[in-house]
């Protein structure tokens, strides 16, 4: 609510003639239990803001709740920089995704002491890391998107509820009534109602609680005919979930962490893993993802992006590089550490009680601390020594007590059973290769009639609670197929990140940043389009002619369905 409004009497009667009335009522107390929107969405990660954008520059009135307080997801309370393909400043993104990139070199334009150099360079790249052509801080990413939703907020278009989560569902057959959200801070439920709903949660929190069919883990290769998947369906083979954090480096300074209470645990601690991994987890030899042979990384915040001729560590996911700024604003390069090494592999968030689950996000973060703290003291450095004491966690950055993310990156979601399921035939290089009887070199992806969008990542599987170690191999440049994200059965629930019709393989390539964006996006589309048409989004799919009319209506508003 904006402040300038005193009471919620004066909020309420400025706009009760308006588009959003329904948001408030005289009958309510100064909390209101219930509100209607024509979208709501739970979870505002980046599939939630980019759904909510579509929905809100379209006309509709929406609600969106998100569990912690910041929107965004992976790129701000799961702090990862974005993994992007090497196309992504010129095509295979939509224009909304473009304009968040726009957005964010001109928040470190405005308002940081960048070299005149780095002013100027239209690429600005923050954090000159490795993985992305855009590494920022989690803060700037969360800063932004606030920003870009302010205004609807403002006018009360958006209802945001932040710190709020599912917990119960409102179903009548295959529709969804409402969603019961509650307050972290104060225990108070709100029930949502709309036309339609939106999951943008990063575990597909909405399908149990809306009784939508979904799947967990790989698919046997019976089912599924892929190349790559396992002899038996595995419905509790997850890819680990990781706990990012943030450090900075300060040379000739101790910053030393207290000994974490299962560092001697985690010290020690061998995966088992098939391929085998090739020694204990916190070393700098990993199981390479292609070959799955041992190979050797580095680590040197002094060095530049490789030490010895391997990766260095340190410029991998960095965020900021001091290099870039006047010499007052950094004491040191910060760099967010997402690595092999503290990927956790002991079990899982989806399939499990709160407790269980709560209590591998607790060991997860033992293994981050752990990880920094040998870092800190038993790492061995290029010069011979042992440990960089120099590391200072920075919890500002990541807005915790503790330095760590709010959440961990999840990596693997609950799927819809959809009318479409993407397959590695549609999108893996050798599997396609095999069904086409052509070469790779003479081919491409699946061409998609009902295509939403566009997407470009290698199938990268992570080392997985059930035992496999990486399954990692490329990929042709894909689409995002409609039928994906429409659930067999129930009509009024769209899925808008990690949870569409993937199967475990292709999530992997699926699950990133650009992806997930232009899923949301489409989400948000289709349920303006479905608004404003009177059709439900599996009516817009059914007919050759409301389908050409969606993808017509989308990409009027710059969403890419084609590569070039």
């Amino acid at each position: 609510m904006s402040q300038k409004y005193r009471t919620r009497r004066q909020f309420c009667s400025t706009i009760a003639g308006g588009a959003i009335a329904s948001f408030c009522s005289p009958a309510t107390s100064a909390y209101q239990r219930e509100y209607s929107a024509d979208l709501v969405i739970i979870g505002g990660g980046l599939g939630g803001c980019a759904a909510a954008i579509a929905a809100l520059r379209n006309g509709l009135k929406v609600v969106m709740s998100e569990a912690t307080d910041w929107i965004g997801g992976q790129l701000t309370s799961q702090g990862v920089p974005p993994d992007e393909h090497s196309r992504i400043e010129t095509a295979g993104a939509n224009q909304s995704y473009r304009d968040l990139r726009s957005r964010l070199r001109k928040h470190y334009r405005e308002n940081y002491p960048l070299t005149e150099a780095a002013r100027r360079d239209p690429l600005l790249n923050p954090g000159n890391g490795n993985v992305s052509r855009l590494c920022a801080e989690p803060r700037v990413s969360l800063a932004v998107l606030e920003q870009w939703l302010a205004p609807y907020e403002e006018s009360g278009q958006l209802m945001l509820l932040r710190e709020h989560s599912a917990v119960a569902a409102d179903v009548d057959g295959d529709h969804v009534s409402a969603i019961s959200v509650r307050s972290a801070l104060t225990g108070d439920t709100r029930v949502l109602r709309g036309k339609f709903f939106v999951d943008a949660t990063e575990l597909g929190d909405l399908l149990p609680l809306t009784q939508t069919e979904f799947v967990t883990g790989s698919e046997a290769r019976s089912v599924t005919n892929e190349l790559h998947a396992s002899e038996i369906a595995k419905p509790d083979n997850h890819q680990a979930f990781t706990v990012c954090f943030a450090v900075d480096h300060l040379d000739g300074e101790t910053h030393t962490i207290d000994r974490p209470e299962e560092y001697p645990f985690w010290r020690d601690f061998v995966p088992q893993l098939t391929p085998p991994w090739p020694g204990r987890l916190l070393d700098f030899t990993y199981t390479h993802p292609r070959s799955k042979q041992p190979k050797r990384l580095g680590f040197d915040p002094a060095g530049g992006r490789s030490v010895d001729g391997a990766l260095n560590l340190w410029t991998y996911r960095r965020i900021i590089d001091r290099s870039l700024f006047e010499p007052s604003r950094f004491a040191g390069d910060v760099s967010l550490i997402n690595w092999p090494q503290n990927d956790y592999l002991l079990g899982n968030l989806v399939g499990v009680s709160d407790e269980e689950a709560a209590q591998h996000v607790s060991r997860a973060k033992q293994l981050s601390l752990s990880l920094l703290y040998w870092l800190q003291t038993d790492a061995p450095r290029p010069d011979g020594g042992t440990g960089f004491p120099g590391l200072r966690l920075r919890p500002d950055l990541m807005g915790t007590t503790d330095g760590l993310a709010k959440t961990p990156y999840v990596r693997e979601s609950r799927r819809i059973q959809a009318q479409f399921t993407v397959l590695e035939e549609h999108v893996g290089r050798e599997n396609r290769s095999l069904v086409t009887g052509q070469p790779a070199s003479e081919i491409q992806a699946a061409n998609f009639a009902d295509s939403v969008g566009v997407g470009s990542y290698a199938i990268d599987l992570h080392p997985s609670s059930g035992g496999d170690n990486y399954i990692d191999f490329p990929t042709f440049p894909f689409q995002v197929p409609l039928g994906s994200l429409l659930p067999v059965r129930v009509q009024n629930l769209l899925p808008a990140c990690k949870n569409i019709g993937t199967t475990h393989l292709t999530s992997g390539c699926y699950r990133l940043h650009p992806v997930e964006w232009a899923i949301g996006e489409a989400a948000g589309c289709l349920a303006s389009f479905a608004v404003k048409q009177r059709l439900s989004p599996h009516a817009v799919r059914a007919s050759e002619r409301s389908l050409r009319d969606f993808q017509k209506f989308i990409g009027e508003q710059g969403v890419e369905t084609k590569w070039a």
